[in-house]
């Protein structure tokens, strides 16, 4: 069901998908972004979180900076195994999201591991597991990993922009203070005055856990504290997996421009394979197919793009972050 959001829910839903100020009381902060009280921001946010429009307020870590490994997998799935194999690809804790789509390729999950040829095992044993071969496309460039949603725009209008998140790819060190925090912090943030509070130690306190969470934003490992928000009940109901086949030489260029925008939370260039030529996938949400259907030909009538295809989602399969060991 969607929900219908007052203006100044809107524009909460934006500032919270921005990310918490890193300070010790920043639903303060936000307030006082948006001219009213604390009270009245937190009252609110626990309101979206209630009705579902908010799933939760937490970490957006950077997993390649952690030194993790991830890719893109799919397969072809008959219908008469569908259910168990999708049991199987969700009860793997590197599985974050997984989706059923319209496509002969017609499952489509992400799975992290702790290095690349840990992938290969773990495909491998799903495969000789249940008799299903499984592709992976692992990205080689990034070129937009930004999902938020404008909520002050109703409008259906072909909207662009010039600032979005692109996370570094290249592994940094922690400390071992850094990594006592981020396992405490991938228990969630709450909705509460003093959300860091919950981080303090007896070694720790409430200043010193927010100069860690700074610490560990510029090293690129944090990109930001921010709410997750439900787009199925912002009336975001239109979301498609768009893959084209790009040449080598224009696939920057065709990249870039896609990821330009807004519809598009991500672009990449990924490896293909064998009868799969397509090399730039990228993530579209909008509140109708004929917006979809805009951008993509306003994308395919200006780019170097050869052939496309689209992967409607058909059923939200499993989303949930993917818990990671520090020690």
């Amino acid at each position: 069901m969607i929900i219908t959001l007052t203006d100044f829910q809107k524009r909460l839903g934006n500032r919270l998908q921005e990310g918490l100020p890193l300070c010790t009381q920043p639903f303060a902060r936000i307030a006082e972004s948006l001219g009213c009280a604390e009270a009245e921001v937190l009252q609110q946010t626990h309101g979206l979180k209630e009705s579902g429009v908010i799933r939760r307020l937490s970490a957006f870590l950077n997993h390649r900076a952690l030194g993790r490994a991830s890719t893109l997998v799919t397969a072809h799935v008959p219908a008469d195994r569908i259910d168990r194999v999708v049991a199987a690809v969700n009860a793997l804790a590197g599985v974050s999201h997984n989706y059923l789509r319209e496509h002969h390729y017609n499952l489509w999950f992400t799975l992290q591991e702790s290095a690349a040829d840990q992938i290969t095992k773990t495909l491998r044993s799903l495969q000789e597991q249940l008799g299903v071969c499984f592709h992976s496309l692992p990205v080689t460039q990034v070129f937009k990993l930004d999902v938020r949603f404008d909520l002050e725009r109703d409008d259906d209008a072909l909207a662009t922009h010039d600032s979005y998140d692109i996370p570094g790819m290249e592994p940094v060190v922690l400390q071992p203070e850094h990594k006592r925090l981020l396992h405490e912090l991938q228990r969630g943030v709450a909705i509460a005055a003093r959300p860091f509070h919950a981080l303090c130690s007896p070694d720790r306190g409430e200043q010193d856990a927010v100069r860690l969470l700074a610490e560990l934003k510029d090293l690129g490992v944090l990109r930001r504290i921010a709410a997750v928000m439900n787009y199925f009940k912002l009336g975001y109901t239109t979301n498609v997996l768009f893959a084209a086949e790009v040449p080598a030489e224009s696939v920057v260029a065709a990249g870039q421009s896609f990821a330009r925008f807004r519809t598009v939370s991500h672009c990449y260039e990924r490896r293909i394979f064998e009868g799969w030529p397509y090399n730039l996938f990228a993530m579209l949400h909008a509140r109708s197919p004929a917006q979809i259907e805009r951008t993509i030909h306003e994308f395919t009538t200006t780019a170097d793009v050869r052939s496309y295809c689209l992967l409607p989602t058909v059923a939200e399969l499993k989303k949930q972050p993917v818990r990671h060991e520090f020690f």
